[in-house]
């Protein structure tokens, strides 16, 4: 059923632009090309926060090991910057939703940038902690104001295609890490990979010229102020809402899980250099490239939660080979398999958090859902390691995922009864019931 609005104009009367007749007979590729600036400004975001990310996972036993502290200590740095990762995406989100997503997006990319090359610099434990916290915050403002820019900023039917392109970026970022970290860590050592990511600062250049700002987010600001349905910090927390809030929690958890420790599960349980190590992240890279397009396209046909489920349930029998094979084939396939499902369903984040909050809080809503990922990723990060020590790192792997993937699968099942941003392009809000 539908809801009328009446008094106010809400998101939905301003919210980017309307589906025409002439946009139903041209493929989701051909809407998304004139926008190609946007795209690759949000995809090269989130390939370069990858990549000092990725260094990080890479480098946690060299990290340790020059530093003299545990496995387990380095695991609460990964959780330190999950921390900086709820300030950047909750305070960010606020910011970009007041004072734009370019400006916004423009400052996180500068942010992480900095912060990467002061990792390079760090000697002791304690000022490691702090300048990861330090990144996580510009980790966390750059994803919240690029996703919601992206999503604002091209046309209905090619939203789920640019979701999947823009979050493409981590996996390239993966792959260019884990490239780099085969040739430079043992010449150079870990430092060396995190003073790259000082390079990301180039990008604000190409966003500040070649970018524009959100066209929802302009509409907002020329509207008159009492037409509008505005707060000064937070959002309406509704069935839609909370949705996302738990979602992201859980399915962080899972992926991170996943793939935090997968680098270090290898050199110590399967004692690889970090060369030998570098075709099995490969092939998880390759899978993740190839199954987030084919996520996007296949939910722009079957719908979000469709291809959530089957996802999730090809990631619960993917898992153990992943993990647990000692054949070399089998565990390429298996690495291939989980970066192709396991992780492909990070594709549709954006345009499934995008659709749960209205714009006027819409990068804040996103921002928030996205801070609480990052503490199912600090809970990952602790937890993992922590079980590691107990039960083996392999059977630490594979439980936290199956139990994680359980509960993010439950929590898609669930129909909130407001949508909403559900329809973003309409005049009239969608209530599902």
């Amino acid at each position: 059923m539908f809801r009328k609005r009446t008094n106010t104009v809400s998101h939905e009367h301003i919210l980017s632009q309307p589906v025409s007749a002439s946009d139903q007979n041209v493929s989701a590729f051909q809407l998304l090309r004139p926008y190609w600036r946007v795209t690759l400004a949000a995809f090269l975001g989130w390939f370069l926060d990858a990549f000092d990310q990725v260094a990080l996972l890479l480098c946690l036993p060299d990290i340790g090991k020059d530093l003299g502290v545990s496995l387990t200590a380095m695991g609460i740095i990964i959780t330190a910057q999950s921390v900086g990762r709820v300030v950047g995406n909750t305070g960010w989100g606020w910011l970009s939703d007041r004072y734009g997503r370019k400006l916004t997006f423009m400052i996180g990319v500068i942010w992480f940038a900095v912060f990467s090359g002061a990792t390079a610099m760090t000697w002791t434990y304690l000022a490691m902690l702090v300048v990861q916290f330090m990144f996580g915050i510009g980790f966390g403002g750059e994803w919240t104001a690029s996703a919601a820019l992206l999503m604002e900023s091209v046309p209905p039917r090619a939203r789920s295609l640019a979701s999947s392109l823009m979050m493409s970026g981590y996996e390239c970022g993966f792959f260019a890490a884990a490239a780099a970290q085969a040739i430079i860590l043992p010449i150079w050592g870990w430092r060396a990979l995190f003073l790259i990511g000082v390079v990301p600062a180039l990008l604000a250049i190409f966003i500040r010229r070649g970018v524009p700002e959100s066209p929802v987010w302009l509409k907002l600001q020329s509207m008159p102020k009492q037409q509008v349905q505005r707060r000064k910090f937070g959002f309406r927390l509704d069935g839609a809402a909370l949705q996302a809030l738990i979602f992201m929690a859980f399915v962080q958890f899972q992926n991170a899980a996943m793939y935090s420790f997968y680098p270090t599960f290898l050199r110590s349980d399967r004692h690889m250099s970090p060369a030998d190590v570098f075709p099995f992240i490969a092939a998880y890279c390759i899978g993740s490239l190839l199954g987030k397009p084919l996520c996007g396209v296949l939910a722009s046909r079957l719908g979000d939660r469709m291809v959530f489920m089957l996802y999730f349930a090809l990631t619960a029998l993917g898992i153990w080979p992943f993990i647990s094979a000692h054949n070399m084939t089998v565990m390429l396939a298996g690495a291939f398999g989980v970066g192709m499902f396991g992780n492909s369903i990070f594709a549709l984040i954006p345009h499934y958090l995008s659709q749960r909050f209205p714009s006027e809080t819409r990068s804040l809503g996103m921002g928030t859902s996205y801070a609480v990922a990052a503490l199912g990723q600090g809970v990952a990060g602790f937890l993992v390691p922590m079980l590691g020590v107990i039960y083996g790192l392999p059977a630490a792997i594979i439980g936290s995922v199956l139990v994680g993937t359980v509960l993010v699968a439950s929590i898609v099942a669930y129909r909130p009864a407001v949508l909403p941003g559900a329809k973003m392009e309409g005049e009239e809000e969608h209530v599902v019931g």
